[in-house]
């Protein structure tokens, strides 16, 4: 037989233990949370002159972490503070020393970019950023009446989507616009100007080195304000600084330079004259994964590709240089036939004095170019050079039996693309050309041969140059593709 009062006994019991339990937790909950409202409402009492510390209840109870609140605490800054709960992310920026031309610069970023390559695969709790320098004011950018050639964006030479498929990057602009900063003023956190050692130079004898220095006046580009922060070119942005320069003397692979970086110390690292650090990886196949993705721009390629269709009856499809949208579908491939045309690249200029030794002569080059036309059976002759237009007119007069062409860009095309853009065109008809031929040591012919390695031409119809007197002469080597 049920006995009710005893069930309701323990029912009652039960309820007034829940009751207890349920009071003290409670109380326990109510007492961590007034502790903790003290101690914080101490530390903004004890500080009440920090701003931030007016935010820090709403952000505890949001769950920062410790190094959130360390820095909102001992800071004050409620800017940084909210960038480090977005993601920590590090700003690499750098700049080449102002008279080196467009393509070593480009040479510059592939080391860059696979420095980069491997921080992101060594370094996994930091996001990496490359802050792409802004292009401008070229020693061989010379065009007048189109504007100024400062502060000129990547994507109007390259594929931005191209080169954010090997590593992250981001323009100069959409930095500024990114990166925190008070008063329109971008501060970044340091600068490191790279100088060689100019003892191993005297001596011969080259060693690793990575060295703070004192700057100096005379290396020392950056000025400090009476604010202690410092100014300098900074690409021709005055509204960019630097809380830290420092000198740097260093010889070596770039990959040594990360001991420079201090992620858990500094947000954004510039390194200036960064055309000192070496190559880690250079013809590798990481080298190359980095070069294939720098694809030009689309319509620079539809600017050439319409000349070479309107000179040359050459197309991709006929001349087997199709190549996929997407860089990392390409294949490993030397069947490109090329366009009915011998290519060149004419280098004068500077060339004439800093290479006397290997520049031909006009009527020199001429010989070589003719003969080559002769033994390929064509008849047209693609040019780019920085010759003048009487040296040019010269070489067509020697070459008066085969068709000599040039491009020559519309007011619209220079105005837009600018001198650096019409270059590109130049490379990129001479990539696509039946047989290449180039000046001894010039970089703009190195990316032409790099560019015809990717389409997949046989290695004798690339590795050429003109030679000084003979037509035969010292080469370069064959820097042949990786895959």
């Amino acid at each position: 037989m049920i006995n009710y009062n005893v069930i309701a006994t323990i029912t009652a019991a039960s309820a007034m233990i829940t009751m207890i339990i349920i009071i003290i937790t409670t109380t326990t909950i109510i007492a961590i949370t007034i502790i903790t409202i003290t101690i914080i409402t101490a530390n903004i009492i004890t500080n009440i002159n920090c701003p931030c510390n007016f935010y820090m209840l709403s952000i505890y109870f949001n769950r920062i972490n410790e190094k959130e609140w360390e820095m909102s605490h001992n800071k004050c800054n409620i800017i940084a503070l909210l960038d480090l709960r977005r993601a920590q992310t590090i700003y690499i920026l750098y700049d080449v020393n102002s008279p080196e031309g467009f393509n070593l610069r480009r040479d510059v970023f592939i080391r860059i970019a696979v420095f980069i390559k491997i921080l992101i695969k060594q370094e996994t709790e930091f996001k990496w950023q490359l802050v792409l320098p802004p292009w401008g004011n070229l020693y061989h950018w010379r065009s007048k009446n189109i504007g100024f050639q400062t502060q000129l964006p990547w994507n109007l030479f390259f594929d931005i989507l191209s080169l954010q498929k090997y590593i992250p990057v981001i323009e100069t602009y959409q930095f500024l616009q990114e990166y925190s900063s008070e008063n329109n003023q971008t501060d970044l956190d340091v600068v490191y100007i790279l100088q060689n050692d100019e003892e191993m130079f005297k001596t011969g004898i080259f060693e690793d080195k990575n060295k703070i220095i004192k700057c100096n006046d005379k290396s020392l580009q950056f000025h400090k304000m009476k604010s202690k922060k410092y100014v300098g070119h900074f690409w021709g942005y005055n509204n960019i600084t630097s809380k830290a320069v420092k000198c740097v003397i260093f010889h070596g692979m770039i990959s040594n330079l990360k001991q420079n970086l201090k992620p858990n110390i500094y947000r954004s690292v510039m390194f200036d004259h960064m055309e000192i650090a070496l190559h880690d990886f250079y013809g590798t196949k990481e080298y190359w994964k980095a070069r294939r993705s720098m694809r030009y721009n689309s319509e620079l390629y539809d600017i050439a590709n319409e000349f070479r269709k309107s000179f040359f009856n050459s197309s991709n499809k006929y001349d087997k240089t199709e190549r996929p949208d997407d860089w990392t579908k390409e294949k490993n491939r030397r069947n490109a036939i090329g366009g009915p045309y011998l290519s060149v690249h004419l280098r004068r200029r500077d060339f004439l004095v800093g290479h006397s030794s290997t520049v031909p002569t006009i009527k020199s080059a001429a010989f070589q170019l003719k003969n080559k036309l002769h033994e390929l059976q064509l008849k047209f002759l693609f040019v780019a050079t920085d010759a003048t237009q009487k040296e040019f007119n010269e070489l067509r007069e020697y070459l008066s039996n085969y068709t000599i062409l040039r491009f020559i860009p519309s007011d619209y095309v220079l105005n837009k693309f600018k001198d650096g853009g019409i270059a590109i065109i130049d490379q990129i008809i001479c990539s696509y050309a039946r047989y290449f031929i180039g000046t001894y040591e010039s970089t703009f012919t190195f990316r032409i041969q790099e560019d015809r390695e990717i389409i997949g031409f046989p290695t004798k119809t690339t590795f050429n140059y003109l030679c000084r007197t003979k037509e035969k002469c010292n080469s370069n080597g064959q820097w042949e593709i990786v895959w």
